[in-house]
């Protein structure tokens, strides 16, 4: 079957696949299918290649470190599934995988895509970049996938506007280093929470 066909015929992840630690969501989500489909129907999908594990309150990290809930952050308390969709430095969007259980913020951030359908409409969302360009860090992955705060608090195991396909195939050759941009933190700086395809072209940051 061809990448731009559509998939009808794999899975949909379910919210007993998304009530994992982020630690393990994360590595799980290499290779899975991120699909997006668009008010007039039209349809953008990607591999999902990089990944960062939030793991809770204990990590400083976090946007619920220590237990913070505000307004900005309530979806991460939501259940398995739901959709976490943040604004950062006034001019992107990232979007997270809510996991583990009810109340226990943990989330899982997309940080990489291949495009794989719709790649047309990826490239002109992000200005006629190649492929290569269009997906390889979160703010831009939000960009080119129509991702957005309307999308907060969504259910990605059960919506028909965003959601994720399993892979197909086995688990990819993975790596993992430290998170991108994770200031002084102390231990939680260098904490090997993220996870890449290894060697693939789209991930954002390559080092390990």
């Amino acid at each position: 079957m061809s990448r731009e066909a559509a998939t009808t015929d794999v899975m949909r992840l379910s919210r007993d696949t998304f009530a994992l630690p982020a630690a393990t969501l994360a590595r799980r989500l290499l290779g899975c299918r991120l699909v997006r489909t668009l008010p007039d129907g039209s349809r953008m999908a990607g591999l999902i290649v990089e990944t960062e594990a939030y793991v809770g309150v204990r990590d400083r990290a976090s946007h619920a470190f220590g237990g913070r809930r505000t307004p900005r952050n309530e979806s991460m308390y939501g259940e398995p599934g739901t959709c976490y969709v943040y604004f950062t430095y006034g001019m992107h969007h990232c979007v997270n995988v809510v996991c583990s259980r009810r109340d226990d913020p943990q989330a899982v951030l997309l940080r990489a895509l291949e495009p794989v359908e719709g790649v047309e409409v990826i490239r002109a969302r992000r200005g006629g970049k190649p492929p290569g360009s269009c997906c390889n860090g979160p703010g831009k992955l939000c960009e080119a996938m129509a991702i957005d705060r309307s999308l907060d608090g969504i259910d990605l195991a059960a919506g028909e506007t965003l959601w994720i396909e399993d892979r197909e195939g086995g688990e990819p050759p993975v790596s993992t280093a430290a998170r991108v941009g994770i200031g002084d933190k102390g231990v939680w700086t260098r904490r090997r929470l993220r996870w890449f395809v290894r060697g693939h072209p789209h991930v954002s940051v390559a080092r390990d």
